[in-house]
């Protein structure tokens, strides 16, 4: 019989991740000779070498490749016996890892940060900022354990629970304020700032405007939604904002804010996790707080966003 340790797998996926030896110890906080005798145990026991060493980088050999498409399954079945034994508690206690995409995070989390601390004084959350295809895989890997974003990600081994929709706002420059607001096609002919690829926020504001994703666009493309206010308030160009962003975004830029005609270009906001979590009635638990901070975020907002939210029983 094989005596492979599920410590032995951690630090192996962990290597397999970083392809470097010691940000692999750093990510799973142990020394890094430890990680690499740990690696050496399994490499001996399986009578195989798993990694090429090069000077700078690590490079999974084909045993390796095949051994990590396993890994990452084993893993999280054994997280998920742990998730097993907290579902059994009535509210949720221990770790609890939450994704969220970056047009969210900043107007959001403060709300839900706070809401959640003072209902589950247990439990230790940490939040996961990047883009939703990283979530998505990090969601699958176990690494998350829930995530925030735009809806629908029709995943089919994935839970989708919308909280709410909001409406895309126009910003421009301060002197066009007065200005008709255009439609569709008119800003097609203005210098539109968007996102940089792997937003969806990009994505869904291209759709609107009717804009082939793949077509080249003389402008200029954004890390932040900050850097694209800044930008318009520069006289660059134009942007779309979603309405939760208004009033933290618009504070110290010269900008104006404009509401397009009905149908107003929007998105739904969501929670997603593995269909497979014994969690999912803690989590249901907490997608309805989260609806609940976006709801009060519109309420009490000094340029409250208008928010739709769905009710679940």
């Amino acid at each position: 019989m094989i005596n492979i340790t599920l410590r032995q797998l951690r630090y192996f996926e962990a290597l397999a991740r970083h392809r470097h030896f010691g940000l692999a110890a750093k990510s799973v906080s142990v020394s890094q000779p430890a990680l690499s005798v740990q690696i050496k145990e399994l490499e001996t026991t399986l009578g195989s070498v798993l990694f090429e060493r090069g000077a700078r980088q690590v490079r999974l050999t084909r045993l390796g490749e095949e051994l990590l498409a396993r890994v990452g399954g084993i893993l999280r079945s054994v997280d998920e016996l742990g998730d097993l034994a907290r579902a059994a508690h009535n509210q949720l206690v221990g770790q609890l890892r939450i994704g969220i995409i970056p047009t969210i995070a900043p107007y959001l989390l403060p709300a839900i940060l706070g809401d959640l601390t003072k209902l589950y004084a247990s439990l230790d959350i940490h939040i996961r900022e990047t883009m939703t295809s990283t979530l998505l895989t990090e969601l699958a890997d176990g690494k998350i354990d829930m995530a925030i974003v735009a809806l629908p990600i029709s995943e089919p081994s994935l839970t989708e629970i919308p909280l709410f929709e909001e409406n895309f706002v126009l910003v421009r420059p301060l002197a066009d304020a007065d200005k008709p607001v255009p439609d569709q096609n008119m800003l097609q002919e203005l210098r539109l700032l968007l996102l940089e690829e792997g937003h969806c926020f990009r994505d869904q504001a291209l759709s609107f405007c009717n804009i082939e994703p793949n077509l080249p666009r003389g402008t200029l493309d954004g890390t932040t939604l900050s850097t694209l206010v800044q930008m318009v308030g520069a006289g660059i160009g134009v942007t779309l904002i979603p309405e939760m962003a208004v009033a933290v975004e618009t504070r110290s830029a010269e900008v104006s804010i404009a509401h397009f005609k009905a149908p107003e270009p929007s998105r739904t906001i969501g929670m997603i996790w593995r269909k497979t979590s014994p969690l999912a009635k803690q989590f249901l638990q907490i997608s309805e707080v989260v609806r609940q901070s976006a709801r009060r975020l519109r309420q009490y907002s000094e340029k409250p966003a208008r928010v739709r939210t769905y009710d679940h029983q």
